[in-house]
């Protein structure tokens, strides 16, 4: 008998998660360029090719954790209630995730989140791969906004800001900042840019 399609879909993911939480592990312990990707199968049990079927590259195996965002701000703008503007509609859900501590806006003091953090913007290969992902999220943004090169400029601001404050955010953790001191500065600063951008 053949697997049920939604149990084979769940145990990819869970084997995705086991190889991505293995290879950020092993990244955050010894620094992302000492790390094999023979070292990430061997740590999560797995061939190398069956490594590289989930994850394309190295970078894959840390960025992965933006995934669930990728595109966030397209849809927010799609998805907004009826006479609400894109920026306005942009702005609350910032203010939503500073609120909730998300660490996609930098105001999240978890240790290993700040490390991961730190990771990411210390090395250049990830740098530059995030680079690429916020440009295919820049792109979904202006189809979302519209057409022509306003859509585009603004698209490029908004997401420029939101990179701005998230990295702010993450910057005053890492000097050793809680995350509930740094809010009420997080918010004000929020409310700052996206009302620049209006």
């Amino acid at each position: 008998m053949s697997e049920p399609t939604g149990l084979r879909a769940r145990k990819k993911e869970r084997t995705r998660e086991a190889i991505g939480n293995a290879a950020v592990s092993l990244f955050l312990a010894r620094g992302f360029d000492r790390v094999s990707v023979n070292d990430i199968a061997a740590a999560a049990e797995i061939s190398k090719p069956t490594l590289f079927r989930y994850f394309p590259t190295k970078e894959d195996l840390v960025l992965h954790r933006f995934a669930d965002h990728q595109g966030e701000a397209a849809r927010v703008v799609r998805g907004r209630e009826p006479g609400a503007g894109p920026v306005a509609a942009l702005h609350g859900h910032f203010r939503a995730g500073l609120d909730r501590y998300d660490p996609v806006t930098g105001l999240n003091d978890h240790p290993e989140v700040v490390a991961f953090h730190r990771l990411v913007f210390s090395t250049p290969s990830l740098a530059g791969r995030l680079t690429r992902y916020q440009l295919e999220d820049e792109e979904a943004l202006a189809d979302a906004l519209g057409e022509g090169i306003q859509a585009r400029l603004r698209a490029a601001q908004v997401l420029a800001v939101q990179r701005v404050l998230a990295r702010s955010n993450w910057q005053k953790v890492a000097d050793g900042r809680t995350a509930r001191d740094v809010h009420p500065e997080a918010v004000a600063d929020a409310d700052l840019a996206f009302g620049q951008l209006r």
